[in-house]
């Protein structure tokens, strides 16, 4: 076989090795990226890279764990929660009502904050109510998939995009030298603050661990290459590029605007104009169409994948526990709790309206507190008796287990204590 054949054979073998890993990075590409790594870059420059690797690197087994664990035992960790326990089920429960409502708002509103820039009129709020039934309704009709599909497109257009204005402003040289001289983080009680909401949902919330072990249990259903070790080469493609990206993030808001005056505004549209305008400065106006279009609809996979998830999760929790719901009612279950999210999200909209900062360091701070309990949670799951041994995780992953566990406890610890 020549050896254009056999790079063109490896290379559609390993595309077919994709799937939940890329849903993981639409998921995560969103609030945690376009909203908060720019806003460390933008009010700190380079001091935060150290939190953003940090985070990524001592997070990532309770990441791995959701995949690892459904590819093992062909289970989610929602039916692994249950076998260890009652109790072990409701901390799930009572952490995801906890965390639910104001993540789905805070993705919502930095959707609407895009649209309401792009379109001209209109207000935040109203796009949210418009947003979130038309959420709902490309759900009801079955066209998620489609949508996922070409979700994945729009965010190769965003990375690439990001890489190009990142680039531009690298070469150009001007600020950089400037920006790692005056970095600083002064560790005040406002400056903690915002660590540990960064942090929150670097690179995404841990619930998310969950989700993933469902997608995966989905492609195991039509794939034949959905082994464990396949399954953790897609998890790692999907999360190393997800960190890089927040990195990228990061620089962008460093360079763009660090040290120039401006900050971040608290209102939603004109957050919005600002973000968009990382890229107009370095890749020209002319970009800002297809920036804007990229922006928005990576954002938009954010908000209809949460709206999606969260249901999905709540209603396998109660089939879980009342498995003679599953046939009769399941499909009902889910609606339910579409419109308990839709509800709840709204509510959070308008206490937090005009405040987009506010309620986005809400939601991340609430998930960063949680975090432990999930991590823990998701740690014993993988190391008990429920998971085969061959692939229980290994001395050194424990290890990277333990000290994952202590950095999100540390922090937490700390976070409370600042605010005594």
């Amino acid at each position: 076989m020549p050896d254009t054949d056999r790079t063109s054979s490896r290379l559609s073998y390993y595309l077919q090795l994709l799937g939940p890993g890329l849903l993981f990075a639409g998921a995560a590409v969103g609030v945690s990226h376009l909203v908060q790594s720019t806003r460390a870059g933008a009010e700190y420059g380079f001091a935060l890279v150290w939190a953003v690797i940090l985070a990524n690197i001592l997070k990532y087994p309770f990441f791995q764990f959701g995949p690892r664990y459904a590819a093992a035992t062909g289970e989610s960790l929602i039916d692994g929660y249950k076998k260890q326990g009652g109790l072990v089920l409701a901390i799930f429960v009572l952490v995801t009502l906890g965390t639910m409502f104001t993540v789905q708002a805070a993705v919502t509103i930095v959707t609407s904050a895009l649209l309401t820039n792009i379109l001209g009129f209109g207000d935040p709020f109203s796009w949210s109510l418009g947003l979130l039934v038309c959420c709902s309704a490309l759900l009801a009709i079955g066209k998620y998939k489609l949508l996922d599909n070409l979700i994945k497109v729009i965010i190769v257009i965003l990375t690439i995009s990001t890489l190009i204005a990142l680039a531009g402003l690298l070469i150009q040289g001007n600020q950089l030298s400037q920006v790692m001289q005056t970095s600083s983080f002064a560790w005040s009680n406002k400056d903690l603050l915002f660590l540990i909401a960064l942090m929150g949902w670097m690179p995404a919330p841990i619930d998310i661990s969950v989700w993933h072990s469902l997608w995966t249990l989905e492609k195991k259903k039509i794939s034949s290459h959905a082994s464990v070790k396949n399954t953790l080469f897609d998890f790692n493609v999907g999360y190393i590029g997800t960190a890089c990206l927040a990195l990228c993030f990061l620089v962008l808001g460093a360079l763009v605007m660090f040290g120039s005056g401006q900050t971040f505004s608290n209102s939603a549209a004109k957050f919005a104009g600002q973000l968009i305008s990382l890229y107009t400065t370095s890749l020209g106006e002319g970009f800002w169409l297809v920036i804007s279009i990229a922006a928005l609809t990576t954002m938009f996979s954010t908000t209809i994948t949460c709206l999606d998830a969260y249901p999905r999760v709540m209603s396998r929790t109660v089939i879980t526990v009342l498995p003679q719901y599953e046939l009769k009612h399941a499909n009902k279950l889910y609606w339910i709790f579409i419109v308990l999210t839709i509800a709840g999200a709204l509510i959070i909209l308008k206490l937090f309206s005009g405040s987009l900062k506010s309620l986005v360091d809400l939601a991340t701070i609430l998930s960063f507190l949680t975090a432990p309990v999930l991590a823990i949670m998701n740690y014993r799951l993988v190391t008990s008796s429920l998971m085969p041994e061959e692939h229980r995780p290994g001395m050194m992953l424990r290890i990277w287990s333990f000290l994952g566990m202590a950095f999100l406890l540390g922090f937490c610890v700390l976070f409370l204590r600042s605010l005594v």
